[in-house]
């Protein structure tokens, strides 16, 4: 059977999902001339798709850093000032996650890739243990999307998405469902995915960022249950630390080599997602802003000779907001906007500080808050190569020690400076945590500082009776409206 290659274009009509998806792939069908692609490279299509997106700088498609305070801009500061209608960012983060981004530039999606290399690895006669791999690490990827579009939006569409078939290609009209409800369905995925791994043959050659290890996919299985697992922790505790604990038990990350991403992006095409918006784009729009700097500042947190250049012998962030001039603030180094940087989308930081905070609910997970507040700095610290790193962790901790009576505080502080230049994964932990505070600025467009992003304007116009009944039913489509994972 001929397996044919679907190029997507971005439009409001045009979407498409994998397993519980929309099914409108006879619109691009051409039975004349079908093109061979293995199933692997559509799986690795996903793969640079996840992480262009996840980690992009594109003030158009992913403006998580700036739900989190930690960049400014320069010329323009509508986006600071989350003005997210003037460009339809959360359609353009939705639709790079369902289907191809551009028209001009066509690729498959996160979620259309893994589809089609679902359904084309059946057709390629691989070994059964083999094939069984490749499934989990399509699954895998697939739950990662999916929670993102949860932890961005809340309720979406996923278990009714097959309503459009082939039989009705034109059919948008899909319902959305409980993001509970997807989430702890997205958890059975992980274990039924790990289930069916064994990590004594190999996986996908052309995965790029594990090469078909299963050890580490098994890693990342447990890593990434691990995480879905505490962010359910405020409003299914029982449940949480039940998850939690099994994901502890079946192995977590254990370092940096474990992270679920690239340790150096090559060159060229494929090059750090943030080097191509920050350096490559050949403007000056980003810094890292005042929010940060000013806390690090204080800290007197090593961290800043690491990821800023210095003015005048000092680090200074372009006030968060405002229309800044480039040239009067700290600029970003290599290691955070260079063309060979790493990007990580779940790591062993963020998995540290996940266990501090499990363990300060009480779960078992293998040694105190305390202690394990200390190890993910550490994790931040090594993260990066820093030279001397107990002495660089002594002074952190001796500025921020951890405070037991207010975790919370202490944790979200902390865990908001590691995760600086990891958008979402910042995201989560400052709205679970509720900390630091933010500030609205002056010039905000929206009643406060983004918690969820509205759904995208499209779906007003192709599914409306159920993206609205949808905003009905959490409260409003508002960026003040909380994902049903933030109880507080």
């Amino acid at each position: 059977m001929k397996k044919i290659f679907l190029i997507i274009g971005l439009s409001s009509l045009a979407l498409t999902f994998t397993s519980c998806e929309r099914d409108i792939t006879s619109l691009n069908e051409d039975p004349k001339h079908p093109t061979e692609v293995p199933s692997g490279v559509l799986f690795a299509s996903a793969e640079q798709a996840l992480m262009d997106q996840m980690l992009s700088a594109s003030v158009n498609r992913n403006i998580s850093r700036f739900f989190t305070q930690q960049w400014s801009e320069t010329t323009y500061p509508d986006e600071t000032n989350y003005n997210m209608t003037a460009r339809p960012i959360p359609g353009n983060h939705y639709n790079r996650m369902m289907a191809s981004a551009s028209a001009t530039i066509p690729s498959p999606g996160v979620l259309s890739a893994l589809r089609d290399a679902r359904r084309f690895l059946e057709n390629e006669g691989v070994d059964p243990v083999m094939k069984k791999n490749n499934i989990a690490m399509i699954e895998l990827v697939n739950v990662y999307a999916w929670a993102n579009l949860v932890d961005t939006f809340g309720d979406i569409p996923y278990f009714g998405a097959l309503k459009a078939t082939a039989e009705n290609p034109g059919n948008a009209e899909i319902p959305y469902d409980d993001a509970k409800t997807i989430y702890l369905d997205l958890i059975k995925r992980i274990d039924a995915a790990i289930a069916m791994m064994d990590t004594s043959v190999k996986g996908y050659d052309k995965d790029l960022i594990y090469k078909g290890d299963m050890v580490k996919w098994k890693k990342m299985a447990n890593s990434l249950k691990f995480r879905m697992a505490v962010t359910l922790a405020d409003v299914e505790p029982a449940l949480a630390k039940t998850y939690a604990e099994a994901a502890f038990n079946g192995g977590l990350f254990t370092g940096k080599d474990d992270n679920f991403g690239l340790q150096t992006f090559p060159s060229g095409l494929l090059s750090n997602p943030v080097f191509k918006d920050v350096i490559q784009s050949g403007r000056n729009d980003f810094l890292p802003s005042d929010v940060l700097v000013n806390f690090m500042n204080t800290t007197n947190d090593p961290r800043r000779d690491i990821w800023f250049t210095k003015l005048k012998g000092a680090y200074v962030g372009g006030p968060f907001g405002d229309n800044n001039v480039f040239d009067d603030y700290s600029h970003f180094t290599d290691v955070i906007s260079g063309e060979n940087a790493q990007g990580f989308l779940l790591d062993y930081t963020e998995i540290t500080f996940l266990r501090a905070e499990a363990a300060a609910r009480n779960f078992s997970v293998g040694d105190t808050a305390a202690n394990l507040y200390k190890e993910a700095i550490k994790a931040s610290v090594l993260e990066y190569g820093m030279a001397n790193p107990d002495t660089v962790v002594t002074t952190i901790i001796a500025n921020n020690p951890y405070n037991a009576a207010n975790w919370k505080k202490s944790i979200g502080e902390q865990s908001w400076v590691a995760m600086f230049n990891k958008g979402f994964q910042a995201w989560n932990f400052t709205r679970r945590l509720d900390f630091p505070v933010f500030v609205n600025p002056a010039g905000s467009r929206v009643e406060g500082v983004p918690i969820r992003m509205f759904y995208p304007v499209d779906e007003y116009l192709v599914n409306s009776s159920n993206v609205k009944a949808a905003a009905a039913k959490i409260g409003g489509d508002k960026v003040t409206t909380k994902i049903f994972w933030d109880k507080f």
